[in-house]
């Protein structure tokens, strides 16, 4: 029997034996009632398998995807969902009780909009960086713009229509990092998104196998999602114009390069300013910067010492 749910929750996991527990139990928890939880096993080979088949509850239910990818294991989770709206949590991430219930209360109070986004809060992280964060309004002309500046809320701080992301053509497996970036930018051209000023998702950071830990690949994915975004929509390339794009585009990839640069992580900089470098992008000062990273690693590190002891 086919029974419908307000909310499809889409959980994609991988070996993910030491949190999934604590995930499923955070949506199990939730005040709002009316939803399924899709869980997707992407070719587990730790205990995950035991404890998705310890669960009783009947809105949970297990898929299985072999073809491993985290895109591949949304799109299933999507295509198998009964949902109107649909809500992404992976396997390591928690939310708050209410995060459902407050979610669907803003995004059900407007027809138009698409896509519901709240406040969350890194867990694990000491200092500012694990300070609770509340992203901006991003529903103003200037919002395309916005956007590719840089989305501010992960993939599980957010409710979305589930005929957007359909209209929007669902997770892009050709990226491995950014595909919810672009998804959101994509959904977002669509109508118009609604900001819950609440924290209301938590981050986990932890010491397993965290695609952020790759900071030149999330960079450089991120810029290709630009890219691909852009070349989808040329009506919002031509109304933002071309300096506009050059600095949200290039521009950006290069601040990233720079600011990895200046915390001492060159490995992850150098292909990041090759980028940059190989497609003629930069002023003067800023490719003399990026040169050495055509070097070996050893090479550019000698250069940059011999910088410093000149301007000691």
């Amino acid at each position: 029997m086919d029974i419908r749910s307000a909310i499809s929750v889409v959980m994609p996991c991988l070996d993910g034996e030491r949190h999934i527990q604590a995930a499923i139990d955070s949506v199990l928890a939730q005040t709002f009632h009316d939803f399924e939880l899709i869980v997707v096993d992407n070719g587990s080979t730790d205990r995950t398998p035991e404890i998705l088949r310890s669960i009783v509850d009947p809105r949970v239910r297990v898929l299985s995807l072999s073809d491993r990818g985290v895109s591949r294991a949304r799109n299933l989770g999507l295509r198998e969902a009964r949902g109107d709206l649909v809500a992404f949590l992976d396997s390591d991430d928690t939310w708050s009780s209410e995060f459902l219930d407050k979610m669907y209360t803003a995004l059900l109070a407007d027809r138009r909009a698409v896509l519901a986004y709240c406040g969350w809060q890194n867990v694990g992280l000491p200092g500012p960086r694990g300070e609770p964060f509340v992203p901006p309004d991003y529903e103003n002309p200037q919002k395309p713009a916005a956007l590719l500046e840089g989305c501010r809320w992960p993939i599980h701080a957010c409710l979305t229509r589930r005929a957007a992301i359909t209209a929007a053509g669902g997770f892009n497996s050709e990226l491995t990092i950014a595909e919810d970036y672009l998804l959101w930018m994509e959904v977002s051209a669509i109508g118009p998104i609604i900001r819950v000023p609440e924290v209301l998702a938590q981050y986990h950071h932890h010491d397993g196998v965290q695609a952020t830990h790759n900071k030149a690949l999330a960079a450089l994915d991120t810029f290709r999602a630009k890219q691909m975004f852009l070349r989808r929509h040329p009506e919002i390339a031509r109304h933002l114009g071309a300096t506009t794009i050059e600095s949200l585009t290039w521009g950006k990839l290069m601040e990233n390069a720079d600011a990895l640069h200046w915390q001492g992580d060159l490995e992850n900089a150098r292909p990041v300013y090759r980028k940059v470098l190989l497609n003629g992008h930069g002023s003067l000062s800023a490719r003399l910067r990026m040169l050495p990273s055509l070097l070996p690693l050893r090479a550019h590190r000698a250069i940059l010492a011999a910088r410093e002891r000149l301007n000691a």
